[in-house]
C-alpha cells in the first residue's frame, strides 16, 4: 500500500487508474463519496484538499458556508473491488477552505484532536482500538411509516422461525436454534463461503484481517476480525469492514444490517471494543502482580470509562435501537463494572497470559451504529480523564452477574435505558470531551440537537405496532 502522495500518483501512473474516489465520514457515521477524474488529483489535494458542497452533509454547514475541502490520506489508498472501472479510493478528512483548518464537526478531525490530546498529556503516545463488529445478514427486509401504516419485516434462511415452512427443494431444517447459534459447522453454518469472501476481499482493502464466525443468534448473525490498530486507522479499517460486508452480501443477493437489535427474543450485535495507551513501544496496561496483571494506569483509565459511561453511550450507543440491546437476559453489558474474563461486566479484561504486549481492557457497551471515530475518541479522552484524576473504578466483580439477586444488582451502576437518558447524561458530563479540545462544546450541543430532533422525538410521536397488540381492544 502507498504511503505518501507521489507513491500514491506513481500508482494511479503504473495502475492506469482513471477514476478516484473520495470517502468521508459525515456526522451520523455513514460514508459518502465523489468520484473524480484522475486529472483533477494532484499533489496539491494532499495538502489543500479537493473541494466540494458541504451543505447538504447530515449535521455540518449550512448553505452560505458550504464550500469545504476533502484532504485525502495516502495511506488510505486501495483498489475498490466492487467497481466495473478500476477505481482508487481514499478515505478523506474535511477542510475549511476560508482558514485552511480541519473541520472541527468531521469525525476524523476529532479523531486526530484525540490523539494529539494523549500526546500532550506525556502519559503516552499510541492509543490501539480493536472494535469486533457483529452483523446480521438477511435475504430479504421490508418496512414502511406513514401515518397509517407502520412495520418491519426481516427474514433469513438460517431463521428458526423458518423450520415448519415450505422451502424450494424441500426444507432441510438446519436452522441455529435461539441463542445457540455460536460456531455451528455447515450445513447449520450456510454462510462459510460468502464470508470468507468478506474476509479476502477486505484484506485486498488494506484491512489486517484474522478470523471469520457465525455469532450467537438465529437468522444469520455473523462477525469477522481484524486486527487492533491505531485509533484513526482502526476507525477507517472498520468503515471498510462494513462497506465490504455489504457489498459482498448484495452480490450473493442479500442484505446486512448493523442494527444492535433487529430481532426480538434473541441476542443483538454490539462492538465490543479493545483499548490499550502504548510509549515509545512499550505497553503501559501491564504491571505483573496486579489485579488481571493490570497496571494501576489501566485501572485509573477503566475508572474514568465507568465514571462517564452514561455519557460516553450518547456517542457509542447513538442509536434508539442500541438500548433494545442493552436489557437484562441476553448477554447484554448493562453492569457498570469490571472483571477480567468476566462477559457479564461491561468491562471486561481478557485473560491474555504472560504477554505484555496483549494487556488491554474491552467495553463491551458500544455497537456498530456508532460513527468509530467519534466513539473511540470519546473512550480514550474518558480513560485519560481516569489517569489523569486517579479515579478508583472501585473492586472488581468476578462473579457472574446475570445471577445476582435483584438486592446485589441494585448496587452495581448501570447503563442508561434509552438514548435519550444517554443524550441527557452527556449534556450534564461532557468537560472530559471539551476540556481538552478534542470536542467542541458546538459539536456536542450540535449533537444532541440533532439526536434528539431527528431521531429520539420522531420515534416518541409514532404508535408502535405491539402497542396495537396491548391496546387496540381497551
Amino acid at each position: 500500500m502507498p504511503e505518501t502522495p507521489q507513491e500514491v500518483l506513481k500508482m494511479i501512473r503504473d495502475e492506469n487508474i482513471k477514476i478516484i474516489d473520495l470517502k468521508f465520514i459525515d456526522m451520523p457515521g455513514i460514508w459518502q463519496h465523489c468520484s473524480f477524474y484522475f486529472d483533477q488529483i494532484d499533489e496539491n489535494s494532499f495538502d489543500e484538499g479537493v473541494p466540494f458542497d458541504g451543505s447538504s452533509i447530515r449535521g455540518w454547514k449550512s448553505i452560505n458556508e458550504s464550500d469545504m475541502a476533502m484532504v485525502p490520506d495516502p495511506k488510505t489508498a486501495w483498489i475498490d473491488p466492487f467497481m466495473q472501472e478500476k477505481t482508487l479510493s481514499m478515505i478523506c478528512s474535511i477542510k475549511e477552505p476560508r482558514t485552511g483548518e480541519f473541520y472541527d464537526r468531521d469525525p476524523r478531525t476529532i479523531a486526530a484532536k484525540a490523539i494529539e490530546f494523549l500526546n500532550s498529556t506525556g502519559l503516552g503516545d499510541t492509543a490501539f482500538f480493536g472494535p469486533e463488529a457483529e452483523f446480521f445478514i438477511f435475504d430479504d427486509v421490508r418496512f414502511d411509516q406513514t401515518e397509517n401504516t407502520g412495520y418491519y419485516y426481516v427474514d433469513s434462511v438460517e431463521g428458526r422461525w423458518n423450520s415448519g415452512k415450505e422451502e424450494p427443494g424441500g426444507n432441510l431444517g438446519y436452522k441455529p436454534r435461539y441463542k445457540e447459534g455460536y460456531f455451528p459447522v455447515a450445513p447449520t453454518d450456510t454462510m462459510q463461503d460468502m464470508r470468507t469472501e468478506m474476509l479476502l476481499t477486505m484484506a485486498e482493502c488494506g484491512v489486517p484481517i484474522e478470523k471469520h464466525h457465525h455469532e450467537v443468534a438465529t437468522g444469520g448473525q455473523n462477525e469477522l476480525g481484524f486486527r487492533f490498530a491505531r485509533l484513526i486507522e482502526a476507525a477507517d479499517y472498520l468503515m471498510t469492514y462494513k462497506y465490504v460486508i455489504k457489498n459482498v452480501a448484495r452480490k450473493y443477493g442479500k442484505t446486512v444490517t448493523f442494527m444492535p437489535k433487529p430481532l426480538f427474543n434473541d441476542n443483538g450485535s454490539g462492538m465490543h471494543t479493545h483499548q490499550s495507551i502504548w510509549r515509545d513501544g512499550k505497553p503501559l496496561f501491564w504491571e505483573e502482580g496486579g489485579y488481571a496483571n493490570m497496571s494501576k494506569m489501566a485501572l485509573h483509565y477503566i475508572g474514568g470509562i465507568l465514571k462517564h459511561a452514561p455519557a460516553l453511550l450518547a456517542l457509542t450507543n447513538p442509536s434508539t435501537n442500541s438500548y433494545k440491546r442493552l436489557v437484562p437476559g441476553f448477554e447484554a453489558p448493562v453492569n457498570l463494572a469490571y472483571s477480567q474474563g468476566n462477559r457479564s461486566a461491561s468491562i471486561r479484561i481478557p485473560l491474555s497470559g504472560m504477554n505484555p504486549k496483549a494487556k488491554r481492557l474491552e467495553f463491551r457497551c458500544p455497537d456498530a451504529t456508532c460513527n468509530p471515530y467519534l466513539a473511540f475518541a470519546a473512550m480514550l479522552c474518558a480513560g485519560i480523564d481516569g489517569i489523569k484524576n486517579e479515579i478508583d473504578p472501585g473492586e472488581p466483580l468476578d462473579v457472574d452477574i446475570y445471577d445476582l439477586s435483584p438486592e446485589e444488582l441494585s448496587k452495581i451502576p448501570s447503563t442508561p435505558g434509552s438514548l435519550d437518558l444517554a443524550l441527557a447524561a452527556l449534556q450534564n458530563d461532557h468537560a472530559f470531551l471539551t476540556n481538552p479540545g478534542v470536542f467542541t462544546e458546538d459539536f456536542i450541543s450540535n449533537w444532541i440537537e440533532y439526536k434528539l430532533d431527528k431521531e429520539v422525538n420522531p420515534m416518541k410521536l409514532r404508535p408502535h405496532p405491539h402497542e396495537f397488540a396491548l391496546y387496540y381492544d381497551v
